[in-house]
């Protein structure tokens, strides 16, 4: 009798194991995305698509929770959020990251690549340029390169007509809180007014700055259009955004898991990158219907006065310390 307790409380010990092993398998991994774009713009898009895309790849296993519009703090505070781990997901500007990792600021340099696609390969997180400031990113701030996409071309936006740098000659024009745009900005002629992201809309509003500089799909989301008379075609950087992941949180995926992530970012990248794309010419059409008077060269922008000026400005603030980065990405066909 006494074997036959010991038998059925062993089974029982076993059927519990069990269930337990099967309780943790079936548990669900969260992972917190934060960014600052408005959800019906391609870049706040791609993170729902990644979300998704995520939770279908792994049958449930892993869920991402979208934080879009700033909820979760400025560029800076996002960028800080997810070296720390409170967030485990997050986007943002090369530059932006480069607030983690200076190096990284140099793939915003202004009139750095002959077209996007350039740009593209440069920006591939296995080209020679990434791999290199990938490693430097995780082993400085244990944040991992995860993808890029196409984020646009930066257009300029303001109250006035603009033309030439002259025409910028004490103007305030928002530049993202980074050395690299601040530079660039005050290249155009402006003077750069530091904005997070979160407060444009009120400083366009209040005229607390006259204009800024944005792709024309997120000019279009935010309906700066609502504040911004004139749109100018300088198209002084091409821009892609970089998706980082907390590599603490990334290690304790199963390698399963993380080779059906890797697959969804793979595909929400190229996804990402074709829409915008294909948008720039329909965006400028509709900032236009919206009012919005649409400076190219035909309407006298003068797009060299501004190069010039501005890759000065650039050339004398940062050649010495992102030199051998411009060469590298410069190598790249």
């Amino acid at each position: 009798m006494k074997k036959l307790v010991c038998l059925i409380g062993i089974v029982a010990l076993a059927l519990v194991g069990a269930l337990t092993v099967q309780d943790a398998a079936a548990q669900t991994v969260t992972l917190r995305y934060a960014h600052m774009n408005a959800p019906s713009s391609i870049a706040g898009q791609q993170a729902t698509m990644l979300a998704k895309a995520i939770e279908e790849k792994t049958k449930g296993a892993v869920k991402v929770n979208v934080f879009p519009a700033s909820q979760l703090g400025t560029l800076q505070e996002q960028a800080e959020a997810v070296s720390s781990g409170s967030v485990q997901l997050h986007h943002n500007t090369m530059a932006g990251i480069g607030s983690l990792y200076e190096p990284f600021g140099a793939l915003d340099t202004p009139f750095m690549y002959r077209d996007v696609d350039h740009l593209m390969r440069v920006a591939d997180p296995n080209s020679p340029v990434m791999k290199t400031l990938g490693e430097g990113l995780l082993k400085a701030r244990g944040v991992r390169v995860f993808y890029t996409f196409y984020f646009g071309t930066r257009q300029l936006t303001a109250d006035r007509l603009v033309l030439a740098p002259k025409d910028l000659q004490g103007v305030k024009i928002r530049a993202i809180p980074f050395p690299i745009y601040m530079a660039a900005v005050e290249g155009m002629g402006a003077v750069a007014t530091p904005v997070d992201f979160a407060e444009l809309p009120t400083q366009l509003a209040t005229k607390a700055v006259n204009g800024q500089e944005n792709p024309v799909d997120t000019i279009f989301a935010n309906k700066f259009y609502e504040t911004q008379s004139h749109l100018m075609l300088t198209g002084h950087i091409k821009g892609a955004e970089l998706v980082v992941f907390n590599d603490a949180a990334w290690k304790k995926l199963s390698p399963t898991l993380q080779s059906q992530i890797m697959e969804a970012a793979g595909e929400v990248s190229k996804k990402a990158t074709q829409m915008t794309k294909e948008s720039d010419d329909s965006y400028t059409k509709q900032l236009a219907d919206k009012g919005m008077k649409v400076i190219g060269p035909k309407e006298g922008l003068d797009i060299n006065a501004f190069q010039t000026r501005v890759q000065g400005e650039v050339s004398k603030r940062f050649d010495a310390k992102f030199g051998e980065v411009y060469k590298q990405i410069r190598a790249i066909q």
